[in-house]
Order: C-alpha cells, then sequence, then structure tokens
C-alpha cells in the first residue's frame, strides 16, 4: 500500500479517489468525469492535524502518524 501523501506539492494533478492517484486528465479506475480532491485542498494545510485521536468504533487511541505501532 501507497503512503498517503500529506502536503503534496501539486495536489490537483491528481485524483485521490483511489491507491492509483491517477492524473487528473487521465482517470483509469472508474471513478467517474470528476477528480476526487486531496483533503488539503478541502480543509486546508493543518488537515491531518484535526484528525479524530480515537476510533469510534472501539475507543482505543490512534498513534500519531509516521509514528510506527506493533
Amino acid at each position: 500500500m501507497k503512503r498517503f501523501p500529506d502536503q503534496p506539492a501539486h495536489p490537483e494533478r491528481l485524483c485521490w479517489g483511489c491507491d492509483r492517484y491517477c492524473a487528473s486528465n487521465d482517470m483509469l479506475c472508474g471513478n467517474g468525469s470528476v477528480r476526487t480532491p486531496h483533503p488539503v485542498e478541502l480543509f486546508g494545510p493543518d488537515w491531518a492535524e484535526e484528525a479524530p485521536t480515537t476510533t469510534p468504533v472501539d475507543g482505543l487511541p490512534v498513534p500519531p502518524q509516521g509514528v510506527p505501532h506493533g
């Protein structure tokens, strides 16, 4: 699985709807004709900092991004 980039340089150039990260003008996955925007385009540069710290399913803490768990 590819690592999801937090702050891509040009998020508008790709479709973020699946793991293929297709070019916005050549989408291969059949996602439709509309590109899925990156969260930074929707919520701003601090989008990852505003993520919830617990999972709603089991209530266990979620490790911060970039910190290995296991």
